[in-house]
């Protein structure tokens, strides 16, 4: 069954965490707004950013990775090139190897609130096996300042 609840645009006090992603000429689409698209990678930039940041993601040699099993996202106003985007990030859940990430895309004018919102599962696995790892300890510690 569907909800009726209509998903509704939040303000940034909702979020843990944010950071600034720059747009680029070609993230604009014939319509004259970002296209859709580029709304889930600048999810995925958000998070693994941070993640890296932190020291809570070794891209290259960690023995653990996180793999999108699941993304959505709801749109509530246009954004577009070269305006300058934020995104804020939350965690919503936290299981024994995967977290759902929420995140949100303001505009630069900090009273609006976000343009879109949406959420990201990560299971996260052994690198070489690719089966379900548990949560290294430095991920989690990250993680709790998210949530």
């Amino acid at each position: 069954m569907i909800s009726s609840k209509r998903p509704q645009a939040e303000p940034r006090s909702a979020y843990k965490v944010f950071r600034d992603i720059g747009t680029r000429w070609s993230d604009n689409d014939v319509y004259g707004h970002i296209n859709n698209v580029v709304y889930y990678s600048w999810f995925d930039t958000a998070v693994n950013g941070l993640l890296i940041e932190r020291g809570a993601l070794d891209i290259h040699a960690g023995g653990v990775i996180g793999l999108v099993v699941e993304t959505q996202c709801n749109y509530f106003a246009p954004l577009s090139f070269p305006e300058p985007v934020v995104a804020g990030i939350r965690v919503a859940h936290v299981g024994s190897s995967s977290v759902r990430y929420e995140v949100a895309l303001f505009p630069q004018d900090e009273a609006q609130p976000c343009a879109a919102k949406g959420h990201f599962v990560h299971v996260y696995v052994d690198r070489a096996t690719r089966r379900p790892a548990p949560l290294p300890p430095q991920l989690i510690s990250v993680l709790e300042t998210l949530t």
